[in-house]
């Protein structure tokens, strides 16, 4: 029997750039819902949501953590997530699963370049959204100013639902435009009551101007995304304050506006507020579309109604290793419900699991539950094989959600273990990481004998090679991070792929013709397209072809890096009744991909990362000429407050440690924010010492 309806479920995640203040707002959710009952601040390594050590010691946000609590009746279950773009999958995978986003914003630094990467994977989720702007107590704070931020750079139909009262260390309340009310928090209530105290009052005479001016500009804000609204005001009536908010409400669910709070988290002013935003205007399983699906067997698109009555339908979207009782499976249910000692099936892998425990998460903390249902998060413990992004549904009624995105990783770094003991170790723990986090890559290279880790950034394997360490307590050495490079062909050929051999007995016989072509959209990695007609290559051989292409493809021809954005079409071949194989099919397509690689103009590509540094004007000219040597392509120049923000593309191999050079350069003033771009071609004398690089340490490494 389900115990709380679907419509009071909300199911948020908090998202933003680094050190917006995305921790500090959960805490105090967390105290205001009473769900704690003190606050644990991230400056002091006590936040409840930041557990690990590493997130402890450095005062980030490195791994999503998800709890449940209650406001005013409804259950909000709250994921906060990284603002670092190293760990950006955190972000990614939380925002597949959530109804609705919170995204807040410094009232200083406005919208910054992370802000717009997490804005863009909620539009590619079609998560509903309000914007919280934070910080209201800084020197320098401008709500407007990053309202109209908002509007421009993400081009969000957004506008104000309060307007703060007071300015910097002067912001002591709100006026709440859809209410008519203003909300003041009094300064001298003593450090206990944490924010628990304001008082509601009529809105002063002065202010009424102000309320006027900003109700207006709400009001037709709403009427561009709500027709009902706009049919009241075409027509000169008075919008309702219930009608408003029915309006708000509709148009958040539909992704055509963003209300906008503000408040400061940290001197707790204003979260209540966003709270009794969150279950206003935010959407219940209920009011969101249905997550589509297909079905494996027959290739039919199918929808999950959100009902405990629908088949059980869920999806993996977190790993996590738990010292205790193994691995834990994050898991968002869409329909349906779920009882521990539950056999299910995955329908990704095809193979069947068994649920043995259940538990609701806070933080790293487990409370066992005996069964959950439509709209739950929770962690499922006794699966083996199931991997992030898997579907997990009924044997007899299966489907299959579309899969996450997973970002290629830009860097990598050798790493190999002290002693013959810790070898083993290092593999365990490797692997486990590897189930734990998608865009985290472990290969070995063949050539060098290296173990390579790659990742998206070097914080990002800092981290990793810090719980290898410590967490599991392995003995290893690590190289210098290096950049992740990729390979790409610049034109179209046809490949022969031929693998015969005679060696007494029954022999191998393996023949394909491919196409290869450039992607036409870059970062679409390789695809294998089957065109085969007549039954040239038999069906079972097919998917070995296939194979043998995706295996080639993990190291080019120019300097042994992955191959990316080839479109490969097998278009004809032969068989031999006695001696074809599929081991002879896979190295068939393993020599066309080769062959036809040489043929292709190979390229080298490198990562290019978007760099925006914030810097004192007198040190301007020192970043921008120190960037264009770097290769930068400089793409925009701006202000923030006294400050200057240079926004540009720049290799990621000649920015390592960039935080070095930019103190030398501005005297310690100067500040940046860099994540991954996109991949570009290389310069012929850049390619040129990659590759000779390439081969001179193969080299060393064979003699």
């Amino acid at each position: 029997m389900r115990k709380i309806p679907l419509a009071q479920i909300r199911n948020i995640g908090i998202i933003a750039h680094i050190d917006a203040g995305k921790t500090t707002t959960s805490e105090r959710v967390l105290f205001y819902t009473g769900k704690n009952y003190k606050i644990g601040e991230v400056h002091d390594g006590a936040a409840t949501m930041d557990w690990m050590v590493q997130e402890q010691e450095r005062g980030i946000t490195i791994t999503a953590a998800a709890t449940t609590c209650k406001w005013k009746d409804i259950t909000i279950n709250l994921i906060d997530t990284p603002g670092h773009v190293d760990f950006t999958i955190e972000v990614e995978r939380s925002l597949k699963v959530l109804d609705g986003a919170v995204v807040v914003f410094c009232a200083v630094g406005g919208v910054e370049p992370q802000s717009e990467t997490v804005w863009r994977q909620a539009d590619r989720y079609g998560v509903p959204r309000l914007a919280f702007v934070n910080k209201m107590d800084r020197t320098g704070s401008d709500f407007f100013s990053v309202v109209a931020q908002i509007q421009e750079r993400l081009g969000a139909n957004a506008a104000p639902i309060q307007i703060p009262v007071g300015r910097e260390a002067d912001f002591n309340g709100l006026i709440d435009l859809v209410d008519k009310k203003f909300i003041h928090y009094k300064e001298d209530l003593g450090k206990e009551d944490m924010g628990k105290s304001f008082e509601v009052k009529e809105i002063p005479e002065e202010m009424m101007g102000e309320f006027d001016k900003y109700r207006l500009i709400l009001v037709e804000k709403v009427a561009e995304a709500d027709d009902m609204i706009m049919e009241e005001y075409l027509a000169g009536k008075t919008v309702t304050n219930e009608q408003l908010k029915a309006g708000i409400r509709r148009g958040c669910i539909a992704n055509k506006f963003i209300p906008v709070l503000c408040g400061t988290s940290l001197k707790n002013k204003g979260v209540q507020m966003v709270l009794d935003a969150v279950v206003d205007y935010l959407p219940s399983p209920i009011d969101v579309p249905p997550v589509k699906g297909t079905n494996p067997d027959t290739g039919e698109f199918e929808e999950v109604v959100a009902d405990d009555k629908s088949p059980f339908t869920a999806l993996c979207f977190k790993v996590a290793s738990d010292p205790f009782v193994g691995k834990i499976y994050f898991t968002r249910m869409y329909s349906g419900t779920l009882t521990s000692g539950t056999y299910i099936y995955n329908a990704t892998k095809r193979l069947r699991e068994r649920v043995t425990k259940i538990v609701k998460m806070h933080a790293n903390h487990q409370e066992v539950t005996d069964s959950i249902s439509t709209g739950d998060i929770a962690a499922l413990v006794g699966l083996k094989d199931t991997k992030t992004g898997d579907t997990l549904c009924m044997e007899k009624n299966p489907i299959l959600i579309e899969a996450m995105r997973f970002p290629e990783p830009v860097i990598q770094q050798a790493i190999e273990p002290k002693s013959k003991d810790a070898q083993e170790k290092l593999g365990m723990a490797m692997h486990k990481l590897e189930d734990e986090d998608p865009s985290f890559r472990v290969t070995y290279n063949q050539e060098t004998g290296q173990t390579l880790i790659a990742g998206m950034g070097q914080l990002h394997l800092e981290i990793i090679v810090d719980r290898i360490l410590r967490e599991f307590n392995v003995e290893a050495t690590v190289g210098a991070p290096q950049v992740a490079y990729r390979e790409t062909i610049r034109k179209s050929v046809s490949s022969v792929g031929k693998f015969i051999s005679q060696s007494g007995g029954r022999g191998q016989y393996g023949h394909c013709v491919i196409e290869m072509s450039p992607q036409e959209t870059p970062g679409t990695g390789i695809t294998f397209e089957d065109k085969i007609k007549s039954g040239a290559i038999p069906r079972e051989f097919i998917p070995a072809v296939k194979q043998g292409v995706i295996g080639a493809a993990k190291n080019g021809v120019l300097a042994g890096y992955p191959v990316t954005d080839v479109k490969v079409v097998l278009v004809d071949g032969s068989f031999h009744d006695v001696d074809s194989s599929e081991l002879a099919f896979k190295m068939a397509g393993s020599i066309a991909f080769q062959d036809g690689m040489k043929k292709a103009n190979p390229v080298l590509l490198e990562p290019i990362m978007d760099i925006e540094v914030v810097v004192p004007e007198e040190f301007m000219g020192q970043i921008i000429g120190d960037l264009s040597s770097r290769r930068a392509k400089i793409v925009a120049l701006g202000q923030r407050l006294n400050l200057r923000t240079i926004r540009a593309n720049v290799p990621l191999s000649e920015v390592f440690n960039y935080a070095t050079i930019t103190r030398s350069l501005t005297q310690g003033r100067a500040s940046y924010t860099m994540e991954p771009s996109f991949y570009s071609e290389v310069p012929a004398h850049v390619a040129e010492k990659v590759i000779s690089g390439s081969a001179n340490a193969n080299a060393r490494k064979t003699f």
